[in-house]
Order: structure tokens, then sequence, then C-alpha cells
């Protein structure tokens, strides 16, 4: 058995592990296995054949076109909108429970309409506010004028370890 080069990957073996499986011998095949590379990063699967890709930059909407598909549905109107789906209620009433349902399907993928009606992250809706512990809802209807870390008054602060006045209380602002 001669090696030309370096050994690293089993690639680099081809067909002689097999070989030596099938003929029976051992030592070789405990040899070339010893001989092959401990880094892991020198494995073959990471170094697969790599081909060049177009450095072609597909947008969504050049995508939705090319696939022929309806129009991106928005999270959220750019104007609260408490009106989002009115039109439906008509289109259940005036044609059949049946068919009514299918001119909604219809318009909504002609028409996608947004998934919610505010785009506000803070905005917490009222059931929910409403299944909370009372205290949990005072704080949430207190966060608007309570600051989350007081400024403190640092010459009463001061003041008051100079004067080692322990019946005093600190002086804090909230403003």
């Amino acid at each position: 058995m001669q090696i030309d080069d370096l050994l690293i990957t089993e690639n680099q073996l081809s067909t002689r592990l097999n070989k030596s499986v099938h003929e029976q011998r051992r030592g070789e095949f405990s040899l070339l296995l010893a001989m092959l590379s401990h880094d892991a990063l020198d494995f073959s699967q990471f170094h697969l054949p790599k081909t060049e890709l177009e450095d072609v930059i597909i947008t969504d909407d050049a995508l939705r076109k090319q696939l022929g598909v309806g129009p991106k549905q928005l999270l959220a109107p750019d104007k609260f909108d408490m009106l989002i789906g009115q039109h439906n209620a008509s289109l259940l009433i005036s044609a059949g429970e049946r068919s009514g349902m299918n001119d909604i399907k219809l318009n909504h993928c002609l028409n996608p309409e947004p998934l919610f009606i505010r785009d506000d992250v803070t905005h917490i809706p009222l059931n929910i506010i409403d299944n909370c512990e009372l205290a949990v809802r005072r704080r949430i209807k207190n966060t608007e004028t309570q600051l989350s870390n007081p400024a403190m008054d640092a010459a009463a602060f001061y003041d008051h370890l100079n004067n080692d006045a322990l019946h005093e209380p600190l002086h804090l602002v909230t403003a």
C-alpha cells in the first residue's frame, strides 16, 4: 500500500477502505483510519463542492409577480381603522350563506385585509386587562403616570449622609 500525499479526508482513500474490509485486512483498515485527520473541520462534509451562484436578489414583489400570487397582506393599516371587514357582513346577508363565504374568500385573496386594526405595540386589549389581577390592572393603568426609575434629590441625600440624622426621611423627586 502506497499513499502519494498527506492523508486528510476519506475521499482521498476512494475505495481502499471498502477493499480492505472485503479482503479482511484489518491492519490496513486500522492504519488507514488512524492516518486520517482527527480535526472535524477536515471531514469531507465540510468541503463539499461549491458552485458559484449568480448574485441575483429577488425582491418579494418580483417573486409574487413571478409566481402569480396576489397582493401582500398587511399586518396593520397605516391609520387606526375599526371598519376593517365591515362589508363582509353585507356579503353574507345579500348572497346565500354558502356563496357569501365564497365571495368573502375571493375578496380576501384579491384585496387582503390587514391582520390587526391598529399598529401599536404597547396596546393591550381590554379583555386581557380585565382578566388580570387587581394589582396588575392598577400597575398597567398607572404606567403612564409613574416613572420606572424616579430621580433622587442628590443634595438632600448628601445632606442626610453628612448630618447622620437617621430620623429624617430621604426626599425623592418624582417629576
